[in-house]
């Protein structure tokens, strides 16, 4: 411990002592009936070095037991969860938050130091609402758009599986499904999220796993608006069966007039007019991402002129330029006739080629009631008959 439980009668009396833990939603987990333990000045915070009181759980069916891991103090002068030390708002790392933010916070890292700084903050967490952070956090502006595109929309429940079995990983394990361990291969040990470090997380430094996220944000995608401006249609995607016109309206509206929205149930998409372009550039600038409604995060890209629409439809695609599926049991396009270099003559005589049409007289029959015709050519005598 940091200090005695006899010589120093003043950090003694500041000994944390609560009812209830500061947790996300994560940590907590999905069933809402849960069993605590707790245990008073059971262990000293990972930060400060102080006694506190522990809280011992299990967050679901098939978890690993969590405890808290630092004291209320460094929990709310982060504003973090006291398990996994994730930022309360977006459950994002501290590193990622104070950089979406601007915020540089230098907690000093000797022991007098530290506690003459925990001390004043002590006070002021005493002093306020309880409502804002303190400290750089509660002077901070308003978050960025990275911090909004990070977020979590719902909780990361699979971060509460249990610990991988090393008896299984070298074949030892006899417990089989009663073991309370994962049975799975584990992850490479050079890969950086495997070295991870408490203090490096609240500090906000060397943390792998906010560096993954920072490479993350620096490469997402922008919705850059169209060249024709005469487009000013932005289509939603991925509502789901609940969200109403009233709820997108709520949404959009203090983007600039709406004109019209359509909602295409069968699609889970709807189309939202605006009357002017500068409206919707804004609301694609300030929802591209970051939509979110009901828990769900939502498409948001932008309309299609009515000449481009027609082109795609003939050339295979819908709307939004995805490629359209065939339809099954239709026959497929046949393939255009072999050109011809030089179009043969109709030969409906089936005569040969090679040699030359022979010239065919044809005599027609003579009307009813005209003598026969005689034959062309020469006139054959018949000479004289001989009667008997």
């Amino acid at each position: 411990m940091a200090t005695s439980l006899g010589s120093n009668t003043y950090n003694r009396q500041n000994w944390e002592d609560s009812d209830f833990p500061i947790l996300c939603q994560t940590c907590l987990g999905e069933n809402p009936y849960i069993r605590m333990t707790k245990e008073k000045y059971g262990k000293e915070c990972k930060i400060c070095a102080r006694p506190f009181t522990v809280f011992r759980w299990c967050p679901g069916v098939r978890m690993r037991f969590k405890k808290t891991e630092v004291c209320q103090t460094c929990s709310k002068m982060k504003n973090v969860c006291q398990t996994c030390l994730l930022d309360l708002e977006y459950g994002l790392p501290i590193q990622v938050r104070d950089t979406g933010m601007s915020i540089k916070d230098d907690i000093p890292r000797s022991d007098v130091n530290k506690e003459y700084y925990t001390q004043n903050m002590e006070r002021e967490i005493q002093n306020s609402d309880s409502t804002r952070p303190v400290g750089m956090l509660g002077k901070a502006q308003n978050p960025s758009d990275m911090l909004l595109k990070l977020a979590r929309a719902t909780p990361y429940y699979k971060r509460n599986r249990p610990h991988i079995c090393s008896f299984w990983v070298k074949g030892e394990c006899k417990r089989g499904e009663e073991c309370p361990y994962r049975h799975e291969k584990p992850t490479d040990p050079d890969d950086p999220l495997a070295d991870q470090n408490i203090k490096d997380r609240y500090y906000g430094i060397n943390d792998p796993v906010a560096d993954k996220l920072l490479k993350r944000a620096s490469s997402m995608p922008r919705l850059d608006p169209p060249e024709d401006k005469s487009i000013t249609t932005l289509y939603i995607g991925g509502l789901g069966e609940n969200v109403t016109d009233s709820e997108l309206r709520n949404n959009f509206y203090q983007y600039g007039e709406i004109r019209a929205i359509t909602l295409v149930q069968r699609q889970q998409c709807a189309f939202i007019q605006f009357a002017t372009r500068q409206g919707a550039e804004l609301a694609a600038e300030k929802t591209f991402n970051k939509l979110i409604i009901n828990g769900c995060r939502l498409a948001v890209k932008w309309g299609r002129s009515q000449a481009a629409k027609e082109t795609d439809v003939k050339d295979g695609f819908d709307e939004m330029g995805t490629g359209l599926e065939p339809v099954p049991g239709l026959p497929t396009t046949l393939p255009p006739p072999p050109a011809l270099e030089e179009e043969a003559p109709a030969n409906y005589f089936n005569l040969d080629p090679s040699s030359s049409p022979a010239l065919m007289n044809i005599s027609l029959p003579p009307p009813p009631g005209l003598p026969n015709p005689p034959p062309s050519g020469h006139i054959c005598d018949p000479g004289p008959q001989n009667q008997s």
